[in-house]
């Protein structure tokens, strides 16, 4: 878990290998979370949980090669979530019209991105708007999710 001030930081912007989000952020997903963030992790002790394990190596790998199940064991761990969850609504709301005509969908994904904290979202009201696009093109979502839909609309509308 990372410290939470750190969720506040912002992303480098000034990357020239950057993609250009809906937020005006450019996140260069050709480095890792670990050169973006500049914190070198420990190694992990030999009898570290698979999660920890798995969580130091997914560190180094470049972001833009990190997949959905990937993505979401990190923002679920709140790693690097200002850098991450960019990502992670790119991928949703592309893959929400592939849910329509295939009925599956990354629900592990989107529950780890909806279930940020708070301040995540208040202080990001464009991942918000991102996020209420990304719902509103669902069709059938599973029932287990729809309370962290419910959850997220309700806190995200007392934010304004």
């Amino acid at each position: 878990m990372v410290n939470p001030g750190d969720l506040r930081r912002p992303v480098r912007a000034d990357t020239p290998n950057g993609r250009e989000h809906k937020m005006s952020r450019k996140i260069d997903e050709t480095k890792s979370l670990e050169q973006i963030e500049g914190i070198k992790w420990p190694a992990p002790p030999p009898d570290a949980t698979g999660l920890v394990k798995a969580s130091y190596e997914l560190r180094k790998l470049p972001m833009g090669r990190l997949d959905a199940h990937e993505l979401s064991r990190l923002i679920g761990q709140d790693i690097g979530v200002p850098s991450l969850l960019p990502i992670a609504l790119d991928l949703l709301r592309r893959t929400a019209h592939d849910q329509s005509l295939s009925d599956f969908y990354d629900d592990d994904l989107l529950t780890a991105a909806l279930t940020r904290r708070s301040h995540v979202w208040r202080s990001n009201p464009g991942w918000v708007t991102e996020m209420k696009e990304i719902i509103a093109a669902l069709d059938g979502i599973s029932s287990y999710i729809r309370e962290d839909i419910q959850k997220f609309l309700k806190e995200s509308s007392s934010q304004k």
